[in-house]
């Protein structure tokens, strides 16, 4: 009797309907797929990783979850310039057949405006469900590899990390006697917006062709078409992940810069989150003489800068917010707690909600406040991908 083995790629579906996907299934073999390009990356096998991400795109699993994915999230019914939403089982299923690389052409961008805490706008570029798709599809080729060259420190968007696991690591870098006490506060200006569309093809590990069409889609703002020459648009599915590439390798050439040493010790540690860092030194000199230079020539390479305005240099007995924590020492202990504006503007909101509902009875009430104090810690300002 001859048993059928099971094939090195990616298996092809016969499923007829949405809900007869085997979704079970389309995870192992999606993580099959990238625990081998994790694998191949590691060795140094470039070709072995460029040929498991094609299988991995062309294949019914990763596009499933795509488009699963697209479909689930909290942009799902956020159309983009074309108005169209997948919200039926047919059009899902319809949706996993077209995801295709032959003659694939993305749509402009939807431009949005967001406010910020500052009282100023962020732009937000809302792509179309297909291109959505296309990006999700990438981003589980590009993920693997993404994580396998990321920064040790580095917490934002990324698999199993967290706001919390940054503020810990502050802990760890700045807890104890002998700790550095002094502190680069480094605000990068329009990050998403300003990154170097040839440095993003260039060294971007994945199709340069489809990334190319992303970076270069353009965007309409009240029906007038705007071509983009530099950035990555904020509101896509694999923007975070195209951000945290171009940052990886500040805190590798920091510590190679910085090593530890018998005579000297500048104790220099980078903490990440996104595109908001810190990075502590011994004294004040160390940060604005080596360090603040370094990271504006590695940032220039990108296309990107420091804002003068928000970059500075604090001591620890002073203190800094971060993640809309402040970190700061007490007579030599360090505390860590919430940050004085955000909580404000979390007693503003839940003041406002009591305010607006004094016709309500109080399970009503209680309905409308349990999502807000039960709501996940974000970054302040922090704009979620559709």
């Amino acid at each position: 009797m001859t048993v059928r083995q099971p094939g090195t790629g990616a298996f092809s579906d016969h499923a007829r309907h949405w809900h007869e996907i085997d979704w079970a299934r389309c995870h192992r073999e999606v993580r099959r797929l990238q625990a081998r390009i994790v694998k191949a990356r590691q060795a140094g096998r470039h070709g072995k990783v460029k040929a498991l991400q094609w299988l991995l795109t062309h294949s019914f699993s990763g596009k499933s979850l795509a488009v699963k994915r697209v479909t689930e999230n909290r942009g799902k019914r956020t159309p983009g310039v074309d108005g169209v939403i997948w919200s039926t089982p047919g059009a899902k299923f319809e949706a996993v057949s077209s995801l295709k690389r032959r003659g694939y052409r993305p749509c402009p961008l939807r431009r949005i405006y967001i406010p910020k805490a500052n009282g100023k706008q962020r732009p937000l570029g809302i792509p179309c469900m297909i291109d959505r798709a296309q990006q999700a599809l990438h981003l589980l080729a590009l993920e693997p590899v993404a994580e396998t060259t990321a920064d040790q420190n580095s917490y934002g968007f990324r698999t199993a990390r967290s706001t919390a696991d940054a503020i810990q690591q502050c802990f760890i870098a700045l807890g104890r006697k002998d700790c550095a006490r002094w502190i680069l506060e480094a605000d990068i200006r329009s990050c998403f917006d300003e990154i170097s569309h040839d440095w993003l093809v260039a060294h971007i590990p994945m199709d340069k062709d489809v990334l190319r069409q992303w970076l270069k889609a353009g965007y309409l703002q009240d029906h007038v078409f705007h071509s983009t020459e530099a950035g990555t648009p904020q509101g896509g599915v694999v923007s975070p992940t195209l951000m945290n590439l171009t940052l990886d390798g500040l805190e590798r050439m920091l510590l190679v810069r910085f090593a530890r040493g018998r005579n000297y010790a500048p104790k220099v540690h980078i903490i990440r989150y996104a595109d908001d860092f810190i990075i502590t030194g011994a004294s004040r000199e160390v940060l604005a003489d080596e360090v603040r230079p370094m990271v504006e020539q590695f940032l220039a390479q990108r296309g990107l800068s420091l804002s003068p305005e928000k970059t500075r240099i604090t001591h620890i007995d002073d203190g800094f917010d971060f993640l809309g924590m402040n970190v700061r020492k007490y007579g030599g202990k360090l505390l860590i707690k919430p940050a004085r504006k955000n909580v404000h503007a979390f007693l503003r909101k839940v003041r406002d909600i009591v305010k607006g509902s004094k016709a309500l009875r109080h399970d009503a009430l209680i309905r409308l406040l349990n999502p807000v104090l039960r709501k996940r810690p974000v970054k302040s300002g922090q704009a979620s991908p559709v």
